[in-house]
C-alpha cells in the first residue's frame, strides 16, 4: 500500500469535511440572521474545530468508564503492542485502556501523542495471543493511516448536525403556529436544512468508516502476515455480537440492517479478503497473551457513547 497516497487522501477528506461543516454553519447563519449571524457562526465553528478534537477522546474514555492499563497488569500485551507499533513505524506508543465489559470490542481513538487503544475485558479473555495480535495490528493500522483524525472530524460533523436538527425541530414548533396565524415566520429553508443535515452526515460517516476497515485489515496483514489470526478474532467477535442480539431479541425476530447503514463491512467479506492480503514466504510470529492478569471481573456492558474512534 502507498502510505503517502493514503495519508494524502485522508488529509483531503479532512479538509473537505471541515469545509463542509463551516459552509453548513455559514448557510444556516445567513438564512437565520444575515451576514452578521453568518460571521458569528463561522467564528463559533472555527473555535469548535480547534478545541473539540482534542477534548472529545478523553471525555469519551471517561464516559465509558475505561481504565488505563499498566505494564504490570499485562506485560505480554504491552510487549505485543510495542512490537507491532515499532514494526509499523509509529512515532508515539499508543496508550492502552481496558473497558470493564464482557462485550467483545476494541477501538482506537485520540490524536497525535494522545492516541490510545481500548480493549474490553471480554476481548482480552476470549482471544488467544495470535488473535489478539491481529486485533491490535488492525487498530495500530488505523493509527498509522491517520484514519482517526478523519473519523473524529466526521463524528464532530455528525454531532453538530444532530444538535442543529434539535434546534430545527424547535424552530418548526414555533414556526407552524405563526404560519397558521399569518404572522411573520422564520425562513423555512433554514429549518429544512437544519432538519435534514444529520441524514447526509451519517451516510458520509458510514461510508468513510466501511472503506477504512478494509484498509486497516490490509495494514494488519502487513504487520502480522497471519490472516487466520485476525479471521479467527473476527469470527469470535461476530459470534459475540450474535449472542448480544439474541439476548435483545429472544424470540428470534430482529430488524435487518441494510448493508449501507452498517459502520463495518460484512464480516464474511472481510474474512474472504484476508488471505489475499498476505505476502508469501513470511514466517509467523509467536504471540503469547497474558494469563491470569489482575483485571476485575466485568459487571455489565459499557454505557452508550457517541462514536469517536474506530471499533474493530
Amino acid at each position: 500500500m502507498n502510505w503517502r497516497w493514503h495519508h494524502f487522501l485522508n488529509a483531503l477528506e479532512s479538509v473537505l469535511l471541515v469545509a463542509a461543516m463551516l459552509l453548513l454553519m455559514a448557510a444556516i447563519g445567513w438564512l437565520l440572521g444575515g451576514v452578521e449571524t453568518l460571521y458569528g457562526m463561522l467564528v463559533g465553528g472555527i473555535i469548535f474545530l480547534l478545541i473539540a478534537p482534542r477534548l472529545t477522546p478523553p471525555v469519551l474514555l471517561r464516559m465509558m468508564g475505561a481504565q488505563a492499563l499498566t505494564p504490570e497488569q499485562g506485560p505480554r500485551l504491552f510487549a505485543m503492542v510495542r512490537k507491532l507499533a515499532s514494526r509499523s513505524g509509529l512515532a508515539h506508543f499508543p496508550h492502552l485502556y481496558r473497558l470493564p465489559t464482557p462485550v467483545l470490542n476494541a477501538f482506537s481513538t485520540g490524536i497525535g501523542k494522545n492516541v490510545s487503544i481500548t480493549i474490553s475485558d471480554g476481548l482480552l479473555r476470549a482471544l488467544d495471543g495470535r488473535e489478539l495480535a491481529g486485533v491490535l495490528a488492525h487498530e495500530i493500522s488505523h493509527i498509522r493511516h491517520k484514519d482517526i483524525w478523519v473519523m473524529v472530524m466526521a463524528d464532530l460533523f455528525s454531532q453538530m448536525t444532530w444538535t442543529f436538527s434539535l434546534f430545527g425541530q424547535l424552530l418548526l414548533l414555533i414556526n407552524l403556529p405563526l404560519w397558521l396565524m399569518h404572522r411573520h415566520t422564520m425562513p423555512w429553508a433554514a429549518i429544512i436544512l437544519l432538519l435534514f443535515a444529520p441524514t447526509l452526515s451519517v451516510l458520509l460517516q458510514l461510508a468513510l468508516s466501511r472503506q477504512r476497515e478494509f484498509d486497516a485489515d490490509l495494514g494488519a496483514m502487513e504487520l502480522t502476515h497471519d490472516p487466520e489470526g485476525l479471521a479467527s478474532a473476527l469470527r469470535k467477535m461476530e459470534d459475540g455480537q450474535e449472542q448480544e442480539m439474541n439476548r435483545l431479541f429472544p424470540g428470534g425476530e430482529r430488524p435487518a440492517i441494510p448493508s449501507w447503514l452498517r459502520t463495518h463491512p460484512d464480516t464474511v467479506e472481510r474474512i474472504r479478503r484476508l488471505p489475499h492480503l498476505v505476502l508469501p514466504d513470511r514466517p509467523l510470529d509467536s504471540w503469547e497473551r497474558d494469563e491470569g492478569a489482575p483485571l476485575p471481573q466485568a459487571k455489565g456492558p459499557a454505557r452508550r457513547h457517541h462514536f469517536t474512534g474506530f471499533r474493530l
